[in-house]
């Protein structure tokens, strides 16, 4: 059987490792010990409100799930501000990303993107036989008039992850606001706003009032996976104008959301204490690593983090990466986005921040 040419040419994604696959290779025994902060996983664990929902929804799983998420997009849409048409759900945001390649790319378009942005975005692109075009980034965050200028008749969207992953930059709402006003029409603005619960409310943008206004070539995809620590569950959403979500939702699969997702979803959205909690966390972390990095060794640098995630330089990333291994500590090299002498930290509880500072202090 012949394959499609190009997809031999797609990259396989690499995973942050598992806890339990570093604990065998390296002879613990005792996988409790081991720091996993590699995949940007809130440490806190989902709410507990959601815990309770997932618990009582057990006995239900030999049913399917509500296909069109009908009492997630009622709540949400209320919260949001929009209608439920204007919602879409998935199996995590990625899902998502790829329902907008099936819509909008194929050979002969390109899509843009920043150099120094999420992975998935490239090989999305080469999925489809489309090319991705990456625009070069200023102080390790996005260069919107690098990207307009990027922009040729065949760009079918342009995607801005803010926060971004992996540098944690964000872009003033100032500069999207001026960006969408020199956007051509035939491009589709793609707002990838998984972190955004972690930014200062004051830095937020509010995209959705451009779909509120019916703006059609602008969605915005965000997740339950970070912030509301429902990771393992998978479940994203896109907020965007009814015409572009009738059409993504031409290229979903019945069921694509899992029952227990949805019911986990429902019940966080009513912890606001949960989410609180996690955002407090999350900045003290910051505050502790910009406070502790520059004291280790030399100094290391570091770029200062709008997610809960946190990019350092430390020479040979993917030594260190082993290195830390060895002590209990599972971080991200970066060799894969171009940046060899760097690693990504997720920000976890305050005794793992302090853990992998002590480890990082050992090493350097």
């Amino acid at each position: 059987m012949k394959p499609n040419e190009w997809i031999q040419s797609v990259p396989v994604y690499e995973p942050g490792r598992p806890i339990e696959e570093v604990a065998r290779e390296l002879g613990f025994d005792d996988i409790s010990e081991i720091i996993k902060v590699a995949s940007n996983e809130n440490e806190l664990g989902p709410s507990p409100k959601a815990m309770k929902a997932m618990a009582a929804a057990v006995t239900e799983m030999h049913r399917y799930p509500d296909g069109g998420c009908f009492y997630l997009k009622d709540k949400l849409s209320a919260k949001l501000g929009v209608k439920q048409q204007n919602l879409l759900f998935g199996n995590g945001s990625n899902e998502l990303i790829e329902f907008l390649g099936h819509v909008y790319l194929g050979p002969n378009t390109n899509l843009v993107m920043s150099e120094g942005a999420f992975v998935v975005y490239r090989l999305v692109a080469k999925l489809f036989n489309s090319q991705a075009i990456a625009a070069p980034m200023k102080k390790f965050a996005h260069d919107l008039d690098a990207m307009l200028a990027a922009i040729t008749p065949e760009t079918r969207m342009v995607i801005i992850c803010n926060p971004n992953n992996p540098t944690g930059t964000i872009v003033a709402p100032a500069k999207i606001k001026t960006f969408l006003k020199k956007l051509p029409a035939h491009v589709l603005a793609v707002f990838d706003e998984a972190y955004l619960e972690y930014m200062p409310d004051d830095q937020k943008p509010d995209l959705i009032k451009e779909i509120q206004k019916g703006r059609e070539n602008v969605i915005v995809l965000r997740t339950f996976s970070k912030a509301y620590g429902l990771a393992g569950l998978r479940i994203g959403y896109a907020v965007g104008h009814e015409k572009l979500i009738g059409l993504l939702n031409r290229a979903r699969q019945p069921f694509n959301v899992n029952a227990m997702g949805m019911a986990a979803a429902l019940a966080a959205l009513d912890d606001d204490k949960h989410l609180a909690k996690t955002r407090k966390t999350n900045f003290q972390g910051l505050e502790l690593f910009a406070c502790e990095f520059p004291r280790i060794g030399t100094g290391l640098e570091f770029v200062p983090s709008f997610a809960n995630f946190i990019l350092v330089k430390t020479g040979n990333g993917r030594e260190v990466f082993k290195a830390l291994q060895t002590r209990k500590v599972i971080v991200r090299p970066m060799d894969g986005y171009g940046l060899p002498e760097w690693i990504r930290i997720t920000v976890g509880t305050p005794a793992q921040n302090r853990a992998v500072l002590k480890a990082l202090k050992e090493i350097l």
